[in-house]
C-alpha cells in the first residue's frame, strides 16, 4: 500500500467514526451528513433582462445578433460568470447560509444584465447551485448556515448576449481539515490539467484520461455519472466531455467548439449516491466528500481560450 492509499483509508476509518466516535454518513471528521433545510421561493428577474428560450414568463429576449459574434458573445458571458462567482466566493464564511449565497448570486446576475441560466431550468428553482461536503453537485441553496469546516461548491452560469457562460469552483469554509483542503487543490489541479490537452485535433478523451491519471495516483476518485458538456446559445449540448478515460468519447476538437470541464473528484468511492427527494441533489455513495472546478473553454486555432479565468489561474510546475 503506498502513502496516498494510506492517506485514503485513514480518512476514510475517519469518516465511519473508528477514530473519533459515531460520525454519520456524510463528511470527513464531522458528526451529520448534510441534510435539506427550508427553501425560499424563486427569485424574480426583471422583464426587461433577456431570457433563455426555455423560461416563458413573458420577459424579453435576446438579438438579434451579428454574424461572427458568438466567440465575442461567449467571452462577455464568461467574463460575467467569473465576476459572479468571484462576488459570491467572497461572501462564503462560516454562518453564511446558502441561501444567502443564492440571494447575492442573483443580485450579481441582475447587475451584469444577464439572467440565472438555472433558474426555472427543467424545474430547478433557484440562481445557482451550492453542493456542500459530500453533495457531487446540484445542491439547492437553502436556510443551512454553513460550518466551520466545511467545503461547498458555488455553480454559476449566466446567461447574457443570448449564451451561457458556465463557472464553479469550491471554497474553504472555515478552518478546514488538511486533507479536505488536498481534495480541494487535487480537484484544482485536475481540471487545468485537462485543460491543458484542449487543442485542435486532439480527442475529447485526452481531458479525462489527464484528469483520471493524476486524481488517482492522489489517491482520490473521478465522478462518472456527470460530465462536462457543450455550451452557447444552449446550456447542455453536445459534445460531452467526461472527467475519466472513456475512449468512446473520441469527437475531435475543432476550433470554434465552446464546452466546459468541471471535474468532481471524491474521497472514497466515484459512485453516486441516491439523489434526493427534491430531483437535484446528488450526494455521494459511501457519505465522503467530493468537490468540484469548472471552466468554460473556447477551442482556438492553435490552442485553448479559458473564457470564464477570471483571477484564476493554474497551479505552478
Amino acid at each position: 500500500m503506498n502513502k496516498r492509499q494510506q492517506q485514503r483509508r485513514h480518512v476514510r476509518r475517519r469518516a465511519s467514526g473508528s477514530e473519533h466516535g459515531a460520525a454519520g454518513v456524510g463528511t470527513i471528521d464531522r458528526p451529520n451528513a448534510v441534510r435539506p433545510g427550508h427553501v425560499s421561493p424563486p427569485r424574480v428577474v426583471p422583464l426587461e433582462i433577456p431570457r433563455p428560450p426555455y423560461v416563458r414568463d413573458g420577459g424579453a429576449r435576446p438579438g438579434p445578433f451579428a454574424p461572427g459574434s458568438f466567440a465575442a458573445r461567449m467571452r462577455a458571458a464568461g467574463a460575467a460568470g467569473a465576476k459572479v462567482l468571484a462576488t459570491v466566493g467572497a461572501a462564503v464564511a462560516p454562518g453564511v447560509t446558502t441561501d444567502e449565497l443564492d440571494q447575492l448570486a442573483h443580485d450579481t446576475y441582475i447587475a451584469l444584465g444577464g439572467y440565472p441560466s438555472t433558474l426555472h431550468y427543467k424545474g430547478y428553482e433557484k440562481s445557482l447551485c451550492t453542493s456542500v461536503n459530500e453533495i457531487i453537485c446540484h445542491g439547492i441553496p437553502d436556510d443551512r448556515p454553513l460550518a466551520d469546516g466545511d467545503i461547498v461548491n458555488c455553480d454559476i452560469t449566466i446567461y447574457l448576449d443570448g449564451v451561457h457562460g458556465d463557472t464553479s469552483a469550491t471554497f474553504l469554509v472555515g478552518d478546514v481539515d488538511e486533507e479536505l483542503q488536498r481534495l480541494v487543490r487535487v480537484t484544482h489541479d485536475s481540471m487545468w490539467l485537462g485543460i491543458a490537452e484542449v487543442r485542435p485535433g486532439a480527442p475529447i478523451h485526452a481531458i479525462g484520461r489527464a484528469i483520471q491519471n493524476y486524481a488517482e495516483a492522489e489517491g482520490f476518485s473521478v465522478v462518472r455519472t456527470f460530465v462536462g458538456h457543450g455550451i452557447g446559445d444552449e446550456f447542455h449540448t453536445a459534445p460531452s466531455v467526461p472527467h475519466y478515460y472513456d475512449r468512446t468519447a473520441n469527437e475531435i476538437m475543432t476550433p470554434g467548439m465552446t464546452f466546459t470541464i468541471e471535474p468532481m473528484i471524491n474521497v472514497g468511492t466515484f459512485e453516486l449516491g441516491r439523489i434526493w427527494r427534491d430531483g437535484w441533489t446528488a450526494p455521494t455513495a459511501d457519505g465522503l466528500a467530493s468537490a468540484q472546478f469548472e471552466h468554460t473553454v473556447l477551442v482556438t486555432n492553435d490552442g485553448v481560450e479559458v473564457l470564464t479565468k477570471g483571477d484564476d489561474a493554474p497551479p505552478r510546475g
